[in-house]
């Protein structure tokens, strides 16, 4: 495996503004921040993409993330919404690659961006929609 700053952090061999931590997953502070409050949430060991993730880690990921959320909304953190965010392999955006959430709280006036208002691309139609729901399944089928 190259080096992974994440590794690293959880090794505790770089610095971080750690949030939480246990045997399995941790989450910290975001150096590149969207809002202030941004976290990120890991899993302790090294796993590239989402589907590296056994479904019980992924679970587990996905609930820490969710008390991260959680803890956002009653913190003194100016948060009236919360975005999680997974970035699953660099055509998606994701820089760092080791698996993680992004949790974020959001305000009114923020200037982050996300949904329908960002995204002018073309609409696809009915028929269009129905074969990716056919492709979408007959994959599933593949891999149940």
């Amino acid at each position: 495996m190259a080096e992974c700053i994440f590794c690293d952090i959880a090794a505790g061999r770089a610095p971080a503004s750690i949030v939480y931590r246990d045997d399995r997953v941790m989450a910290f502070l975001d150096h590149r921040p969207v809002t202030p409050g941004h976290l990120l949430v890991i899993p302790n060991r090294h796993h590239v993409m989402l589907a590296d993730l056994d479904h019980g880690l992924g679970a587990y990921v996905f609930t820490v993330a969710a008390r991260m959320a959680a803890a956002l909304r009653s913190s003194s953190l100016p948060c009236e919404g919360i975005n999680l965010f997974l970035a699953d392999g660099e055509a998606a955006g994701q820089e760092v690659l080791h698996a993680h959430f992004h949790v974020f709280p959001r305000t009114v006036g923020d200037g982050f961006t996300i949904g329908a208002a960002a995204w002018a691309g073309p609409q696809p139609g009915r028929q269009a929609l129905d074969a990716n729901a056919e492709a979408i399944r007959a994959a599933l089928a593949r891999t149940v």
